[in-house]
């Protein structure tokens, strides 16, 4: 009986240990599941939050893509609006050849812009002029777009006083489009006068199809942008066009990296879930053995204690893992429990802050984190950035999450996000600055600047804007590299910034342009003096690689409210101004006039007449005879170009010739002049040449030779008839460029003869190095031969030099018999001028050439 009783004892005993020991696993293994549990959840709230962001982005910037478009459109509207010529040709009256044949405002809008629809309505609302895809075409607005257009017309004709253009989104056969309307006004154009009438208005129309908007939203970094359709059943990724959508509504792809996180996050603690399944499997096979034999030995016993020493150890191992830190506080805000990470990511001792207010270590800009985890209703998965100090003194930015506990306390996990908080501020900042010199782009200038215009600065305190391009700039790149430029821009922007008062504004709006803008300046004095002190400045050298580099530059300046009150008029008078200082030698600076004004907008009447000149054959060439000296025997010709305007008369080649180099009209300009030439000169005796001016711009074009191949091909002339004549300033800007493309001319068979040699720098190494066949004297050496022996000396030494390298020697501007004389006693080959024959149009040359042959062909017999 004694022996049953303790059987049955031990039996007991035995059971207690097992069911002691499962019980204290399966606690362990509970809280090994909380723990994966949460770190589930967090993961999963991250990667939700990681979605949302990425989701608010890409609507931020699809908001972008289309205010950007919006105020494309209307500035390119208003471009054409407010523009006198617009007002006399498209209001006052109607006159399509202007508008569409001379592509004032025409088919260019389609092709170079996208614009599918132009239109022009009157005062009494009728579509009197309309291009539609590039044609012109006799429709209605209203018809075309498929609804009434009054509420457009009546807010563009609001906006006329205040040259405010306005925009809408219609939808045209069931396309989104985007409709940009201006009252067509004068502007500025003094010389056109308002009349009576409701002002018309011009309208310009662009279709937003899913090409244009997907090259919208690669420029704003959005992906997939286009039009919503029926199809796309989830209000997710929308952007409403019009009120309330009613247009239609943009879509996007948006990248899903939360989604991505959890593909890689949940196999992980899934993995790490089945390890410990696992190693939980064997602790319990160890435990019930350990606590079968815990009545046997004290052994047993503690080999039990140190298995669940390891398990928590474990613990703290899974927990210690993770990335964040974790927290516990108590109902009065003070921590309970740090994990290990807190330290490896703070710096701060974790013993020190156990027990210590929550308050002092993190603090929010909306009150404090007690306050913030006491507020009713609040969602456990919003999180909050708070800040702390670390033991360096920095402050550092955290996110942290939270949920209530049993015990009226809190438990969550922060993480440290100081460097996605950092990259923000930089893109911020970027958005409002220069990436190279980190001084304002346009953007902050437009706001600083309509910030300053608002306090309405007055005559006796203007608000001053100098606008600063500057000069030699472009050879510093083209010679030592954009890296020795991007070191020039740094430097003149560190000067430009000493030179200005706190308070000032000095941003970059392009790649040498600069924009300054003045306040609280007194006098027009003290604006000149500050000019004078940002020229001299920047003059001083910039050193680069042991050698200095030497730039300067050219002012425009323009105040308000004298000159303008509005942002866009102001920086366009100073610009005016800006060009008004370089056109007067650069290196200075100039005050905008209102004749400035006028001149650019004569500027552009002339460029825009000298294109329809080119397209339309108004061009008339005339040939200069050239004679041999020694007996006046004629040997060729040099082709004049000439423009007779309709209203303004003859207008002089030094005039229009550089608005055609400005304007890129100067290669459809030679190409005329080479053809006409050319293909004149075909029909002369085969011992007569004619020779032709090249301007220095061609040489950059890339394409001379082949220009120059077909026109000789086209007019079948002989190429060693043909003269080109250049000068040395193509040299000087790219003398290898040059050289090469001197040479492959010259394997054409053409003659190259180098003009105005005298003028410039001109060097022997030239004559020597380039393959020139002539050269010619300039007119301002015989024009002082009255006056100047050393004239006379260097007419000598010219055309001994020329004879010495085997160069023809032709001297310009022959007046007076007296110079003729001198040049054929030096031996001087060639010349041509007044006293030898002015210069006469095609067909007198040809009956001149006539004559001559006849003569010729008399002395013979």
């Amino acid at each position: 009986m004694p022996n049953n009783l303790a059987s049955i004892v031990s039996s007991l005993s035995n059971r207690t240990s097992v069911s002691l020991a499962r019980a204290s696993l399966f606690k362990f293994v509970g809280l090994l599941a909380g723990v994966f549990l949460l770190a589930s959840v967090s993961l999963v709230f991250l990667a939700q939050d990681l979605d949302r962001t990425e989701e608010a982005e890409s609507a931020f910037y699809t908001q972008k893509a289309v205010q950007s478009l919006e105020k494309s459109l209307r500035l390119t509207v208003k471009d054409y609006a407010f523009w006198g010529d617009a007002y006399k040709h498209l209001h006052t009256q109607v006159d399509p050849n202007w508008a569409f044949v001379r592509q004032n405002v025409g088919s260019t809008l389609y092709a170079d812009f996208g614009i599918q629809g132009l239109f022009v309505v009157n005062d009494v609302n009728r579509t009197v002029y309309s291009v539609v895809k590039g044609e012109l075409k006799p429709v209605e607005l209203a018809q075309w777009l498929g609804h009434s257009v009054d509420s457009i017309l009546d807010k563009a004709r609001a906006g006329a006083e205040s040259e405010t253009p306005t925009t809408a989104f219609v939808k045209i056969g069931g396309v989104p489009a985007l409709v940009a309307a201006a009252a067509i006004t004068p502007g500025t154009d003094p010389t056109v006068s308002l009349d009576d009438r409701l002002p018309s208005v011009l309208i310009f129309v662009d279709m937003l199809e899913d090409a244009k908007l997907q090259a919208i939203g690669d420029d704003f970094g959005v992906n997939g942008l286009r039009v919503a359709t029926a199809d796309d059943v989830d209000d997710t990724s929308r952007f409403a066009l019009g009120d309330d959508g009613s247009v239609g509504n943009l879509r996007w792809i948006s990248s899903r990296p939360g989604l991505r996180l959890l593909g890689i996050g949940l196999p992980l603690i899934g993995i790490a879930a089945l390890l410990v399944c696992l190693m939980t499997w064997v602790i319990l096979r160890r435990a019930t053995v350990a606590a079968l034999a815990l009545d046997a030995s004290y052994a047993s016993l503690q080999k039990s204690q140190d298995a669940l020493a390891t398990s928590e150890a474990r613990f703290r191992d899974v927990v210690e893992a993770s990335s964040d830190w974790v927290w516990e506080i108590d109902a009065n805000s003070r921590f309970t429990y740090l994990s290990e990470r807190f330290e490896a990511v703070t710096g701060l001792s974790m013993n020190a802050w156990i027990g210590a207010a929550m308050d002092d270590l993190l603090g929010t800009e909306s009150g404090t984190l007690s306050q913030w985890l006491s507020l009713p209703n609040r969602r456990p998965d919003i999180t909050i950035q708070c800040r702390y100090v670390d033991p360096l003194g920095r402050e550092r930015i955290t996110r942290l999450s939270a949920r209530d506990m049993p015990c009226k306390g809190f438990r969550g996990t922060a993480t440290d996000v100081t460097e996605e908080v950092e990259a923000r501020r930089r893109i911020e900042f970027l958005s409002q600055h220069d990436a190279l010199t980190g001084l304002p782009n346009r953007t902050r200038l437009q706001e600083f600047l309509d910030g300053k215009l608002k306090a309405m600065p007055s005559e006796d305190s203007p608000l001053v804007m100098l606008s600063l391009d500057l000069d030699r700039f472009k050879p510093v790149n083209d010679l030592l590299g954009h890296a020795a430029g991007d070191l020039v821009l740094n430097e003149v922007s560190s000067r430009l910034a000493d030179c200005v008062r706190h308070g000032d504004l000095v941003a970059r709006v392009g790649g040498d342009e600069f924009v300054l803008i003045l306040t609280d300046v007194s006098s027009q004095d003290e604006v000149e003096a500050l000019c004078h002190r940002l020229i001299e400045s920047i003059e001083r050298p910039v050193a680069i690689d042991e050698q200095e580099v030497f730039v300067s530059a050219s002012i425009g300046i323009a105040m308000a409210p004298n000159d303008a009150s509005k942002a866009a008029e102001l920086l366009r008078y100073a610009d005016i101004a800006l060009y008004e200082a370089k056109a007067a030698g650069r290196n200075t600076w100039r005050f905008y006039a209102g004749d400035m004004n006028v001149k650019i907008i004569e500027r552009r009447r002339l460029e825009n007449d000298l294109r329809f000149a080119i397209k339309h054959g108004e061009l008339r060439l005339h040939f200069q005879p050239r004679y041999r000296i020694a007996d006046g025997k004629m040997v060729g010709a040099e082709a004049l170009v000439r423009w007779k305007h309709p209203e303004h008369g003859l207008i002089p080649p030094d005039t229009f010739i550089p608005i055609a180099e400005e304007s890129g009209l100067i290669i459809s300009l030679s190409n005329w002049v080479l053809n006409t030439a050319c293909t004149s000169a075909a029909h002369w005796p085969n011992g007569l040449f004619v020779s032709v001016n090249l301007s220095p711009t061609e040489f950059k074009q890339g394409n001379l030779v082949e220009r120059i191949q077909q026109s000789l091909d086209d007019s079948g002339i002989d190429p060693a008839r043909v003269e080109l004549e250049i000068t040395e300033s193509v040299m000087l800007e790219d003398a290898s460029g040059a050289l090469e493309i001197m040479r492959t001319l010259k394997r054409l068979g053409v003659r190259i003869a180098m003009d105005d040699f005298g003028t410039g720098y001109s060097s022997l190494s030239y004559l020597r190095a380039f393959p020139f066949d002539g050269l010619k004297i300039d007119r301002s050496f015989l024009n002082r031969l009255d006056e100047s022996e050393d004239d006379k000396a260097i007419i000598q030494a010219i055309v001994g030099l020329g004879r010495a390298l085997a160069l023809t020697v032709t001297a310009e501007g022959i007046e007076t018999a007296e110079q003729l004389k001198l040049l054929k006693a030096v031996s001087c080959d060639e010349g041509q001028g007044y006293f030898l024959s002015r210069p006469l149009d095609i067909e007198a040359f040809n009956t001149l050439v006539g004559v001559r042959e006849k003569e010729v062909s008399q002395s013979d017999v």
